[in-house]
């Protein structure tokens, strides 16, 4: 049986799906400060304060004005540390929805489900990842 890789490196990503994305792109710029780390394409962008990640994707589903989260992310420091968490988490019967993939800007990553069907994502990403911070005592 494999064990656990190393310890995941934080909640640091989050996807959250809007109805008005030209707008939270704003105010998530304009007004908290945060940059644009890469605009994927005309309806995903990806923010940042430095060391974390939110991905802003224009929402086609009308939501009752609720926002949506499509996922969170928990940051691991390689991709080799990636393929290390699919491993393990295969062979532990975790439900694994893809397996991992390029992004075509450095990070990768894959998706699985928790025992309460919501979304994770571990994911590999060159802006954030290898910052490591101490757990407290």
């Amino acid at each position: 049986m494999l064990e656990r890789p190393a310890r995941l490196n934080g909640l640091r990503h989050l996807a959250l799906l809007v109805p008005n994305l030209e707008a939270c792109e704003r105010f998530y710029t304009e007004v908290l400060g945060m940059q644009v780390l890469n605009r994927a394409n005309e309806d995903l962008v990806y923010l940042t304060c430095g060391n974390d990640n939110l991905s802003l994707g224009r929402a086609f589903v009308e939501s009752s004005g609720v926002p949506v989260v499509d996922h969170y992310g928990f940051v691991v420091d390689s991709v080799d540390e990636l393929h290390a968490w699919y491993a393990y988490l295969s062979e532990r019967g975790v439900t694994l929805l893809d397996r991992p993939f390029a992004h075509g800007d450095g990070a990768w990553s894959f998706h699985l489900l928790d025992p309460a069907g919501n979304k994770i994502q571990p994911l590999y990403h060159p802006a954030i990842s290898g910052q490591r911070f101490s757990m407290p005592a």
